[in-house]
C-alpha cells in the first residue's frame, strides 16, 4: 500500500510538473496580448492634430474601433477551445492522421467566417457604432479604422484556431512566440505608418491589420516545418460525422459565449447608467479580475490539453489526477491573488486612476472584487476539465444557469442595494458556474 501510495504520489507530482509547463508561455501570452490594443492607443495618443497639439479624438475612435472587433471575436472564441478539446482527444488516442484534420477543419470553417465578416463588415461596423454610440466627431475616424482592420478577420480567427491546436497537441510555446511576434511587428508597422508617414488613424488600423496576418502565417509555417502536416484530403475535411461533432461542440460553446457577453454587457450598461464615475470604478475593478483570468487562463489551457489527452487515451485515472490537480492550482493562484489584492490592490488601484473620485468610490466596492478570485477559481479550473472532454453541453449549461441566477439577484438586488447589488448578482453568477459545472462533472471525472 505504501508504495502504491508513493507511486500515485509521484505520479500526481508529475502532472503538477506538466500542468506548470504548459501554464507559464499560456500565461505570458495572455499578458502579452492585451499590449495590442495598448500599443494602438498609445501611439495614437501622438498623432498630431494641426499646431495647438493633440486630439483625444483619435483615442477615442481607436477604443471605439478595437472595442467594436473585441466584442466581435469574443463570439468566436469556440475557434480556439473546440478546437483545443477535439485536438488533445486525438493526440491522446495516438491518431495523427485526425489530430491533424482537427487543425484543417478548424482552418477551413475559420476562413470561411472571416470571409463572411468581411463581406458583412459595413453592417457590423454601423450596426456597433451605433450600438456603442460614440461622439459625432469619434464616429468618422473610427469607421475608418474599422474598414481596415476588418480585413484582419481571417488571420485573427485563424490564429483562434491555431492556437487551440497548439495548445491540444500540449505545445504552449509557439503561441507565446508568435504573440510577441504579433506584438513587435504591430509596434514597428504602427510607429513607421504614423510616427514616419504621418498616417492617423489608417495607420494604426493598417499597422493592426500588418501584425495580425504576420501572427497567422508564422503560426501555419510552425504547422508545416515542426509538425510536417500535409494538406488535407478532400473527402477527410468534409467528413460528415468529423463536421458533425465539429459543429456541435462548437455551436455549444458559441451559445455559452453569448450567454457570457449578455452577463458582460449588461453588467457594463448598468454601470453607465449610474454616471461616469459609476462607470470607471466598475471598469477599473473589473481589471483585478481581468488580470487575476490572466493567470488562470494559462492553468485552464494547461489542463484542458492534458485532460483531453488522458481523455483520448481512456485513462481515467489519469483524467481524475490532471483534473485535480488543475483544481488545485486553480486555488492556489485564487488564494495567492486574493492575497495580493488585499495588500496590495488599493495601490494597484491608485495607479490606475489618478481621479480622486475614482479611487475613493473604488474603495467602498473593493472587497467584491477582492472576493472574485475564491468565488470564480471553480468555474475557471472545471471549464478547463470540460473543454479537454469535450463536454460542451454541460458548459452550456452552467453558463446559461449563472446567467439566469445574475439577473435574478440583478432584479433583486439591484433596487435596495444599487452597485453592491450589481457586484452581488456577478458573483452569484461565477459561483453558479462553478457549482452547477462541478455537480455535473462529478460522475465523469471525479
Amino acid at each position: 500500500m505504501a508504495w502504491s501510495s508513493n507511486r500515485l504520489n509521484g505520479a500526481a507530482g508529475a502532472d503538477l510538473r506538466k500542468v506548470v509547463a504548459l501554464a507559464v508561455p499560456s500565461i505570458i501570452t495572455n499578458i502579452t496580448t492585451p499590449l495590442l490594443g495598448l500599443v494602438d492607443l498609445a501611439i495614437t495618443g501622438h498623432i498630431s492634430d494641426g499646431p495647438d497639439g493633440h486630439s483625444a479624438m483619435y483615442i477615442a475612435a481607436i477604443a471605439v474601433g478595437s472595442g467594436v472587433f473585441t466584442m466581435l471575436y469574443w463570439l468566436f472564441a469556440f475557434l480556439r477551445m473546440g478546437t483545443g478539446g477535439i485536438t488533445s482527444q486525438a493526440r491522446g488516442a495516438g491518431d495523427d492522421a485526425a489530430t491533424a484534420m482537427a487543425l484543417w477543419r478548424a482552418l477551413a470553417v475559420a476562413l470561411l467566417l472571416g470571409g463572411a465578416i468581411i463581406l458583412a463588415g459595413g453592417f457590423i461596423g454601423e450596426g456597433m457604432l451605433r450600438f456603442m454610440d460614440p461622439d459625432p466627431d469619434t464616429i468618422e475616424p473610427a469607421r475608418r479604422y474599422i474598414s481596415i482592420c476588418v480585413w484582419g478577420a481571417p488571420a485573427v480567427l485563424s490564429t483562434f484556431a491555431l492556437t487551440g491546436w497548439f495548445i491540444g497537441v500540449q505545445d504552449t510555446r509557439s503561441p507565446m512566440w508568435v504573440s510577441v511576434v504579433i506584438n513587435v511587428t504591430n509596434i514597428c508597422a504602427s510607429l513607421i505608418l504614423v510616427v514616419v508617414l504621418g498616417m492617423k488613424t489608417e495607420g494604426v488600423a493598417t499597422g493592426t491589420l500588418i501584425a495580425q496576418w504576420t501572427g497567422a502565417l508564422l503560426s501555419i509555417t510552425i504547422c508545416l516545418r515542426r509538425y510536417r502536416l500535409r494538406l488535407p484530403r478532400r473527402g477527410g475535411l468534409f467528413d460528415r460525422r468529423a463536421l458533425g461533432r465539429f459543429f456541435s461542440v462548437n455551436t455549444d460553446i458559441f451559445l455559452r459565449t453569448l450567454c457570457m457577453v449578455a452577463v458582460t454587457v449588461w453588467f457594463t450598461r448598468v454601470g453607465a447608467r449610474q454616471g461616469d464615475v459609476m462607470l470607471a470604478v466598475n471598469a477599473l475593478l473589473m481589471q483585478l479580475f481581468l488580470t487575476f483570468s490572466y493567470f488562470m487562463d494559462g492553468f485552464a489551457f494547461a489542463g484542458e490539453s492534458l485532460c483531453g489527452l488522458r481523455y483520448g487515451a481512456g485513462d481515467k485515472a489519469g483524467l481524475r489526477r490532471v483534473a485535480r490537480v488543475v483544481m488545485a492550482c486553480g486555488g492556489g493562484v485564487a488564494l495567492l491573488f486574493t492575497l495580493l489584492y488585499f495588500a496590495g490592490g488599493e495601490w494597484f488601484l491608485g495607479i490606475m486612476s489618478s481621479d480622486s473620485r475614482v479611487t475613493a468610490m473604488s474603495s467602498d466596492y473593493f472587497m467584491w472584487a477582492v472576493s472574485v478570485p475564491l468565488v470564480g477559481f471553480t468555474a475557471f479550473s472545471l471549464d478547463a476539465v470540460a473543454i479537454g472532454i469535450t463536454a460542451t453541453r454541460r458548459m452550456l449549461v452552467s453558463a446559461g444557469s449563472g446567467a439566469v441566477v445574475f439577473f435574478a439577484v440583478y432584479l433583486l438586488a439591484f433596487p435596495s442595494l444599487g452597485n453592491h447589488g450589481l457586484w452581488l448578482a456577478f458573483l452569484c453568477y461565477l459561483a453558479m458556474r462553478g457549482i452547477s459545472l462541478s455537480a455535473m462533472l462529478r460522475r465523469t471525472v471525479f
